[in-house]
């Protein structure tokens, strides 16, 4: 995958297949410890722990449409790539934790890619389910919380345009000094 979004909505797909009804997306840079991290937590139905260790082998997937599932082990790639790590915590009934690691700095950290959009993306495919979104670089976070928004919505839908317009614009703001970031040094990343 050509960046970190993609593995995202990935990642997330997952959960909701899963059953997840809320999922808690998490990307968080700390320059100081030349660190990126993407946390993705879900409410779904969890894998025992024997599952949990098959599925980051590329030919095994809890789906029942494919026989091959890449997404985690795409996603611990690129980490592994960049000096990282992937850790995956998962219980029966309570939920899947993935929670990757990159060296920020790292030439082979592929840039984070249009995050406003996947979330948006998420939205739509997903409108039952709700997400907590937070982009911490140091500043402000940025947190979209559906909760939040469709208690002050009343009967407007997440999915209206106007809301979504809102929400694409509030990440893109969060997360703009990252991706300017990202290009300034996407010049010496390899592409893949």
């Amino acid at each position: 995958m050509e960046d970190l979004s993609l593995h995202i909505l990935d990642v997330v797909e997952n959960a909701t297949a899963a059953g997840a009804t809320l999922v808690e997306i998490t990307i968080r840079r700390d320059q100081s410890r030349d660190l990126l991290e993407i946390i993705i937590a879900d409410n779904g139905r969890g894998m025992d722990p024997e599952m949990a260790a098959r599925v980051r082998d590329p030919f095994v997937t809890t789906r029942t449409t494919r026989r091959v599932g890449m997404g985690l082990p795409l996603l611990e790639q690129s980490a592994q790539e960049a000096g990282g790590t992937l850790a995956l915590e998962s219980q029966p009934g309570r939920g899947t934790r993935v929670h990757a690691t990159f060296q920020d700095s790292h030439i082979d950290r592929r840039p984070l890619g249009d995050i406003a959009e996947t979330m948006v993306t998420l939205l739509l495919g997903n409108p039952e389910v709700d997400f907590l979104f937070t982009a911490d670089f140091g500043d402000e976070p940025t947190v979209i919380d559906t909760r939040e928004l469709r208690a002050e919505l009343g009967q407007t839908p997440l999915t209206a345009p106007d809301v979504l317009r809102l929400i694409r614009e509030t990440i893109a703001r969060g997360v703009a000094s990252d991706a300017a970031a990202d290009q300034e040094e996407d010049g010496g990343r390899n592409d893949g």
